[in-house]
């Protein structure tokens, strides 16, 4: 496997719209962007895929690379697996049923919706808790998170429960549904509907596995403005064929992929930590073991987790509401679908996943002497930095500004104040350090633009 299929990455920087404002590279949890020559650019090995640079960015320079829709028809029978989320994007006057037959008109033979299999993965779950004693044992459901500890909290990773969530646990079962009931493997594509761009590279690049059993994903704001055309297109039709209505959600089911979904079904004291920055917070304190009578933590990426994820188009509360709503309508139905049960035990056994291994962005050498070293240089280094963390050297922080210079990936005159101080002891030539800037910034960077946001554009 290359370095670029491990680390997949979905998130890309369109140059032609970036000016290199910083606003990405303070509120990236994992210190993964750094400015060069004026643009923004990601560390592909450390992004946790959160989406925080695109929500920070004022000019939508950041987008999400998805499979191209039309590789839906490479495969003779195309399944979409659905989350709860996707129904709550539409109009509560909307039935499932209706989506469904968009889906299919769009192109989908198959609709399976992924949290049928939240019985399986739950029992797992607690199976791997009663079996380890590690506190506190922390949910392998959202990737961004999976991807955050190994980065950020590499002690950690034994943490982590390796069973697969739901999304994987339905690949798995259609895949052998459709080899049982005689359709040729190459014959059958499954396509996640994603509400956030962490699963994409989970997809591509999956923690703990070879390979996928998901063969593409699509983003759901994409699937939306499709399925929601061809609905509207019906002038007010309703669609009434049984064959578009599936097997109903279980409360628990519907609810799974919403903050507070999965600790009402583990056992012991358990916690939900919704959004990337509180996880971070909370998990800085299991870290120093400031916390430890925590048996499992839910830990999602996203404010109101999967109602919250950057590729949905309806609002996260509205989306939450709307899902309550459905659960207590629900509140009767148990278990899972018919035709799963009978392959509970098969999927019990293909739940499991290799251990997570850290690859941890702090460690500034595999051998253990040599990063000792460096980490005092990195010390050294800070004592002749600010500490103002102003980002004008195009890191985030003095800090990874040192971390850069250790690794021979930037200079301390790359930081401005220094800069100033070298000119001054005559050290540094004024032009040397206009070209350190142009580097950094951009060549242009430092003439005259009336048409830069908050300037007065003089052609006016």
């Amino acid at each position: 496997m290359t370095d670029e299929q491990e680390y997949y990455q979905a998130l890309k920087v369109d140059e032609s719209k970036c000016y290199g404002c910083t606003h990405c590279i303070t509120m990236c949890p994992a210190d993964a962007i750094r400015i060069n020559n004026g643009k923004a650019k990601i560390r592909r090995e450390w992004c946790v895929h959160c989406g925080e640079c695109m929500i920070a960015c004022p000019v939508d320079a950041f987008y999400v690379e998805q499979d191209d829709f039309e590789k839906i028809f490479d495969y003779k029978y195309r399944v979409a697996l659905v989350p709860a989320v996707t129904i709550a994007q539409f109009p509560s006057n909307i039935s499932e049923a209706e989506i469904f037959s968009a889906m299919k008109e769009i192109g989908f033979t198959h609709i399976f919706q992924t949290e049928h299999t939240v019985e399986v993965v739950n029992s797992e779950m607690l199976e791997f808790q009663k079996k380890n004693n590690l506190k506190p044992l922390i949910s392998s459901f959202c990737p961004a998170v999976v991807r955050l500890i190994q980065v950020r909290f590499p002690s950690l990773v034994d943490n982590i429960i390796t069973v697969k969530p739901p999304i994987d646990a339905s690949a798995i079962f259609l895949r052998k549904k459709f080899q049982d009931e005689g359709f040729p493997s190459e014959d059958v594509g499954l396509f996640y509907v994603t509400p956030c761009v962490a699963k994409i590279a989970a997809v591509k690049s999956p923690v703990g596995e070879e390979k996928s059993s998901v063969d593409g994903v699509i983003n759901i704001n994409f699937i939306f403005n499709k399925v929601y055309s061809v609905i509207k297109s019906r002038s007010g039709k309703k669609v009434l064929s049984s064959d578009n209505r599936l097997p109903n959600l279980s409360a628990k089911s519907i609810q799974w992929t919403l903050t507070n979904g999965e600790i009402t079904y583990m056992k012991g004291r358990c916690l939900a930590i919704d959004e990337i920055h509180n996880v971070i917070q909370f998990l800085e304190k299991v870290e120093n073991e400031e916390i430890t009578d925590v048996d499992f933590l839910e830990l999602r990426a996203c404010d109101e987790s999967c109602a919250g994820g950057i590729l949905t188009v309806e609002n996260r509360f509205l989306t939450v509401e709307k899902l309550r709503k459905k659960a207590v309508l629900y509140k009767d139905i148990r278990g899972m679908p018919e035709d799963l049960e009978p392959y509970y035990d098969y999927l019990r056994k293909k739940l499991a996943v290799l251990p997570v291994e850290p690859r941890s962005m702090l460690i500034l050498d595999e051998d253990r002497n040599k990063a000792l070293q460096k980490m005092m240089q990195v010390q050294k280094m800070m004592c002749y930095l600010p500490g103002i963390n102003c980002g004008a050297c195009g890191s985030p922080k003095c800090e990874s500004l040192a971390r850069d210079i250790v690794r021979k990936e930037a200079n301390l005159s790359h930081c401005v104040f220094i800069q100033r101080s070298m000119e001054k002891n005559n050290k540094l030539h004024s032009d040397h350090a206009i070209r350190i800037i142009e580097k950094i910034w951009g060549k242009d960077r430092l003439n005259k633009d009336c048409t830069k946001p908050g300037a007065k554009n003089e052609s006016i």
